[in-house]
């Protein structure tokens, strides 16, 4: 909806209404097999145009995501990120560089923070690894193929702002490739649900992504390295290593169809007192996804059928009431509609 106001500007306003049912084994403590929620409900509204622009996001979320526990929709909007996930102005500096400051989305990694920005109804193991949302500013610059952005931010949303990030991505046609790090200029101890240990965290990534006619493949590489924070409870740092393929191709009719594969594995020896940032020191993982989707006009249905299998876990830190499985299978549906 585009809404004129004089001399003040155009403004948008759109948004998007979903829910999801999820079905599982091997359910998690505190999990049912059965489980359900909004995916989202949310309206957006910005200010496209102009020197000063802005977007901001209000409404309740859901983040489903491979390997970890279900939340339900008031844990996420009192734990999480609040009613407003994302809020944020932009000052337009020339035609090739802006500054953004505010709550920010993250510039790390494939997958973005809401369902209805990604292919798969769930976020995936690398993901997990990944920080979503953080208060901060950051500069953009695009100069002829190569688009660079840099932030200091509060990295997991703790903050305290002594993180930084940056992307370097690079497009010729249908092939972009993109490197990604971010790490801290310190150490904070603070953590809750939004801020976990990976807080600390330094990581890169590398992103390779074709965009072609009904097809877009995208194969990335994630590493991630936590140090030792004796006040969290772990004197030795941890390290992940990872990868994934995500592919989707446009089908007739409104069908469309997505995978992803992925790998990751993190170091440490089972019963030390390492870092612990999967299921265990040494435990690794593998996760397979497919969703079907339909779309009609502003109405869209998906499934993910996704499997989790991992190695080496820790007694008490794999899946089940117990801690004790090494797999999970989840089918999960989404309905909703985009106005």
């Amino acid at each position: 909806m585009n809404l004129e106001a004089g001399p003040l500007g155009k403004y948008g306003l759109n948004g998007v209404v979903s829910g999801i049912g999820l079905f599982q084994n091997n359910a998690m403590a505190g999990n049912n097999p059965q489980e359900g929620a909004f995916s989202n409900a949310m309206i957006f509204f910005q200010k496209p145009e102009g020197r000063f622009q802005f977007y901001v996001q209000v409404g309740a979320y859901d983040i489903v995501s491979l390997g970890s526990p279900f939340i339900s929709n008031s844990t996420t909007n009192s734990d999480l990120w609040g009613p407003v996930p994302t809020a944020f102005g932009r000052i337009t500096l020339s035609k090739n560089t802006n500054i953004i400051f505010g709550i920010l989305p993250t510039l790390m990694g494939a997958e973005s923070t809401f369902s209805f920005q990604n292919m798969n109804i769930e976020r995936g193991l690398l993901w997990n690894q990944e920080n979503a949302i953080t208060h901060g500013v950051q500069l953009n610059q695009t100069l002829g193929k190569f688009t660079l952005a840099f932030g200091y931010n509060d990295a997991f949303y703790s903050n305290r702002y002594s993180g930084l990030s940056g992307s370097l991505t690079y497009t010729n046609g249908p092939h972009s490739l993109s490197f990604q790090g971010m790490g801290y200029l310190g150490t904070t101890n603070w953590q809750s649900l939004k801020t976990p240990i990976q807080n600390n965290s330094t990581m890169y990534v590398g992103i390779y992504t074709y965009t072609k006619g009904p097809w877009v493949i995208q194969p990335y590489f994630q590493y991630s390295y936590v140090p030792a924070n004796a006040a969290q409870g772990f004197t030795t740092g941890a390290s992940t290593w990872g990868g994934a393929i995500l592919a989707s191709r446009v089908l007739k009719k409104g069908f469309s169809l997505t995978g992803r594969w992925e790998y990751i594995g993190q170091n440490g020896t089972k019963g030390t007192n390492t870092a612990n940032l999967m299921y265990g020191p040494g435990s690794t993982a593998w996760s397979l996804t497919a969703t079907p989707t339909y779309q009609y006009k502003k109405f869209f249905t998906r499934t993910d059928i996704s499997f989790v299998g991992a190695g080496n876990v820790t007694p008490g830190d794999g899946f089940g009431t117990l801690g004790l499985k090494t797999s999970q299978t989840r089918g999960v549906v989404e309905l909703g509609f985009l106005f």
